[in-house]
């Protein structure tokens, strides 16, 4: 398939698809008489493999680690394990930020009063952290 058939087949923009090849995470595909890239399902699952990574908030460099695993079926996934459980354990540590942030948000919009922007709650508290509730 050309390129513009992986993208649709996979989502994934065009300029993605060279950047990935480029950096090693997707393989250089064959190249036709006409010099058109030519790529095949092997192409499609690893590329599906990326995005699907990428969407759950993977790094490139965990991709890599991940993939080479993925190459040698052979080999024990406790490494992939140990990527997953610090990638989960990062993420739960943005939620809890994340939570944070949304309370003292919802906090400082509640004390909102309406009026003019002289007396607003919302600009006294965005310029004096010292008013906020909590740390975030």
């Amino acid at each position: 398939m050309k390129i513009g058939e992986l993208s649709r087949a996979t989502g994934t923009n065009i300029e993605t698809i060279r950047y990935y090849e480029r950096i090693g995470l997707l393989p250089a595909p064959h190249r036709t008489a006409a010099n058109y890239r030519s790529y095949g399902d092997p192409h499609r699952a690893r590329l599906t493999f990326v995005r699907h990574s990428r969407d759950l908030g993977f790094t490139i460099e965990e991709i890599r680690s991940l993939l080479d695993l993925s190459d040698d079926p052979a080999r024990d996934c406790s490494e992939a394990d140990r990527i997953a459980s610090r990638h989960l354990a990062q993420v739960e540590d943005k939620i809890a930020q994340l939570t944070l942030l949304r309370d003292e948000l919802t906090r400082i919009v509640g004390c909102c009063r309406g009026g003019v922007a002289a007396d607003c709650r919302v600009i006294e508290a965005l310029g004096d952290h010292g008013s906020c509730a909590g740390a975030h």
